[in-house]
């Protein structure tokens, strides 16, 4: 008996349009600490604020317009989310201290936000339920190989080119996910009179799905643990004199990630989920004591290599795990509480890492992030992994 077909027009204009979104995102996110630093004279922990404030507006969109999905409309909500944020990537170009970066970064993560929430909806939508780990996993390579190749353009544009000509090569990413949005064709889903009924007033239900909470927090902590990794990577190689090496730390990350999903997906649908997590954290916390041990060039890849299979598999694992446990028509405000959390952890982890390098410095910083790695297995283990549920 064949299998369900995965590999669908819509769901590879979907995986392309998240790319480009992915794409701007990284783009801006290795390097804007730094330039807020070199620009504006902003303080480490500062200049992590910059950073983070991003997935801040990302989890505020989420949280306020994530119930709004279904009733607005799938499609209307992805396209004007990409209008908006061409919008506020184009307006970085008028930004002339640190107080107004900080606002245009919020609202350009809101509008990453509410784009990578409607998205995934729609993806979750239209993948065959009993290959439901194997296609959240390909979806997911779209970020990863934007993991891989944006930070490594990032930081050869920055170090040939400048800031604004990696503003302009983030607007034209937007613009293509434009285009293939208008040529997306997408489910939208009726809401029953009690649903739509259910949805009125206010409800602490109507901005979070309890149900996903719990991974949520798991997926939460693991990405505190990869924002010391986006945020101050860059400075970090400056100090230990690899920045060569480090312009290929997020390819060698992602290539790594890129050669574990295709097995992720089938475990997860025929083994169930622990046995990956397990896993991977560990491989998350052991990428972290290399990168605060290294000192070299290859020993900083190599680091990132194994930091990268541990990333590759949290975040589609996560994401099957709490698809599966709740129903369709609560998918987009799941999402979005899943999302948001994840955005929390990118959004305060900069902040937190940022304070610890005046006082450790940045090994110090990388040594704290692979010991708060290590307690994630435990957390796991508590809120989910005892249960040692093998989601059908």
């Amino acid at each position: 008996m064949s299998k369900p077909g995965l590999w669908t027009r819509d769901f590879i204009n979907l995986t392309l349009i998240n790319f480009f979104v992915a794409f701007n995102f990284y783009l801006l996110m290795v390097v804007i600490a730094g330039y807020s630093m070199d620009t504006f004279g902003a303080s480490p922990s500062i200049a992590g604020l910059t950073t983070g404030i991003f997935v801040i507006g990302g989890m505020v969109s989420r949280l306020l317009l994530g119930r709004w999905i279904e009733r607005i409309g799938r499609k209307k909500m992805l396209f004007w989310g990409l209008i908006f944020s061409i919008t506020i990537t184009l307006l970085y170009f008028a930004v002339n201290n640190i107080f107004f970066l900080i606002i245009v970064r919020f609202l350009h993560g809101a509008s990453f936000g509410i784009i990578v929430t409607v998205i995934t909806t729609i993806v979750t939508d239209i993948i065959p339920k009993n290959r439901l780990g194997e296609g959240l996993a390909y979806f997911a390579l779209s970020t990863t190989i934007a993991t891989a190749i944006a930070p490594f353009l990032s930081i050869v544009l920055n170090q040939h080119g400048g800031f604004n000509i990696i503003l302009i090569v983030a607007a034209v990413a937007i613009a293509l996910g434009i285009v293939n949005a208008l040529l997306s064709t997408v489910n939208e889903i009726k809401l029953t009179e009690e649903q739509l009924t259910e949805m009125k007033g206010f409800k602490l239900s109507h901005f979070f799905e309890p149900k996903v909470i719990p991974i949520a927090i798991i997926c939460m902590t693991s990405y505190i643990c990869y924002s010391s990794i986006i945020s101050f990577l860059a400075k970090f190689s400056e100090q230990i004199h690899v920045v060569d090496a480090a312009s290929f730390f997020f390819l060698v990350l992602a290539i790594a990630a890129l050669c574990s999903r295709p097995f992720i997906g089938k475990i997860f649908d025929s083994k169930g989920e622990n046995v990956i997590m397990y896993s991977a954290i560990l491989a998350l916390s052991i990428g972290l004591v290399g990168v605060s041990q290294a000192h070299q060039g290859y020993s900083l890849l190599f680091a990132g290599a194994i930091f990268g299979l541990g990333l590759g598999a949290i975040l589609p694992c996560c994401q099957a795990i709490y698809i599966k446990l709740i129903p369709q028509h609560r998918i987009a405000v799941g999402t979005a509480t899943f999302f948001s959390f994840m955005d929390f952890g990118v959004g305060i982890g900069p902040f937190i890492f940022g304070l610890f390098i005046p006082l450790f410095d940045y090994r110090g910083m990388y040594m704290a992030a692979a010991i708060l790695s290590t307690f994630c297995i435990f957390l796991y283990f508590l809120l989910h992994g005892r249960n040692r549920a093998v989601i059908k």
